[in-house]
């Protein structure tokens, strides 16, 4: 029997526009907060969120996102998103940082965010650029008393923990989704826990299937209901000694998201009793 909390992650914007609306009904225990407009990482916002949540549900982690063009698929992907291209590296630092910021107004101590596609060869002059890029960004990060984590799925496992070892910073972890490394065809979520021990921050719980068309993602599924073997992935990850969150991520709107995440509480509550 473990003792996780189940959350989801939920927009911010939503938030400060609706107020939490659903979250209660829900049934969930915490939130990890996203938001890609980076005008609304303000202080008073910050206070305005925890004001709005209090006594219903926690803020354990914040999701940041940057600006500039995305394309989520494996042919423009890794020239547009995170930090990875040239062109937009510095401006998403400025983001990732305000972020920062916002997380520590929050008073949450992680902050995460898709760092893009990671070049696989540590001697390529691209692997040494975001190398530098991260460094600058974990030691802002350290200076709040946070810790800066990767969210898996577009770099192998072995990529990502190279580049989390060539930091040399004791503040750089992950946010492990097991469904992205298969949406992107990245690896196989039980094996890569092996690599990921001991670096794991904030787990999201999203299920998919590996893509049949080479230049695209998989397809997002319902948990329980993709290639995730949870059943297996689960009590791993929690046997290895990660006691934190795990935000249930299913990427619709509407009723059937709701639907589809009352059933994954349900699915997790099962697996967590083994």
């Amino acid at each position: 029997m473990y003792n996780n909390s189940i959350g989801v992650i939920y927009n911010l914007k939503k938030l400060l526009e609706g107020g939490s609306g659903d979250l209660p009904d829900l049934g969930v225990e915490c939130v990890q907060l996203v938001c890609w407009e980076t005008a609304l990482l303000t202080k008073e916002n910050a206070v305005l969120a925890n004001e709005m949540l209090a006594g219903k549900v926690r803020i354990s982690s914040f999701w940041a996102g940057w600006g500039g063009p995305k394309v989520w698929d494996a042919i423009d992907g890794p020239c547009t998103l995170g930090i990875v291209p040239v062109a937009y590296r510095w401006s998403r630092m400025q983001d990732l940082m305000k972020g920062a910021d916002f997380a520590s107004w929050l008073g949450v101590s992680d902050v995460a965010t898709h760092a893009g596609f990671i070049p696989e060869h540590p001697s390529f002059p691209e692997y040494r650029g975001v190398l530098q890029a991260v460094k600058h960004i974990a030691a802002y990060c350290k200076s709040k008393g946070l810790y800066f984590n990767f969210e898996t799925g577009q770099e192998t496992p072995v990529t990502l923990m190279r580049l989390i070892t060539d930091t040399c910073a004791d503040n750089v972890g992950i946010n492990l989704d097991p469904a992205n490394l298969i949406l992107y065809g990245r690896g196989n979520p039980v094996d890569a826990l092996d690599i990921f021990k001991g670096k794991i921050r904030g787990v999201h719980i999203k299920d998919g299937d590996y893509t049949s068309d080479f230049y695209k993602l998989g397809k997002e599924r319902v948990v329980g209901e993709g290639a995730v073997n949870f059943p297996v992935f689960l009590p791993k990850l929690l046997q290895q000694g990660y006691s934190g969150d795990l935000y249930i991520e299913r990427e619709i709107t509407g009723e059937q998201q709701k639907t589809d995440i009352r059933k994954t509480i349900i699915y997790l509550k099962n697996l967590l009793k083994k």
